[in-house]
């Protein structure tokens, strides 16, 4: 299978700039999930900027009806 990074990256809202991972999403999830974390991708902005990434941080914001 192809890697679509460059419009994967048009997408990809990961403010973590030195990140590695960003618009290869295959390797941003193995990394994730291995970290019982979501990617950037699923959370709305100002959370994705606090850098918590947890199941528990996005079980809250769909509770909050924020996702």
């Amino acid at each position: 299978m192809e890697c679509k990074k460059d419009s994967n990256l048009n997408r990809c809202n990961c403010s973590y700039e030195p990140c590695s991972r960003k618009g290869v999403c295959c390797d941003c999830l193995k990394y994730h999930i291995r970290m019982r974390q979501l990617p950037a991708c699923v959370f709305p902005d100002d959370a994705e900027r606090t850098f918590d990434r947890s199941f528990e941080h996005f079980a809250r914001l769909v509770k909050e009806k924020r996702v």
